[in-house]
């Protein structure tokens, strides 16, 4: 599994507990938008992470 910046995104949209999540990271450690996106990503999703699951529904075909 690889980070993937608009499946990242559209995982937060669809979250409001990572949106709130993304805003404190930026916060607290002074990061930039995309820096904050891969910690979130390393954070909560990578490896077994709670939003695994939700991440990877995301890189499937519609239909």
């Amino acid at each position: 599994m690889k980070f993937i910046k608009s499946q990242m995104k559209q995982l937060i949209k669809d979250n409001q507990e990572l949106q709130t999540r993304l805003r404190e990271l930026m916060e607290e450690h002074e990061l930039d938008k995309g820096f904050a996106l891969k910690a979130l990503y390393h954070a909560e999703v990578a490896e077994g992470g709670k939003y695994q699951l939700a991440y990877q529904a995301l890189d499937l075909p519609k239909g």
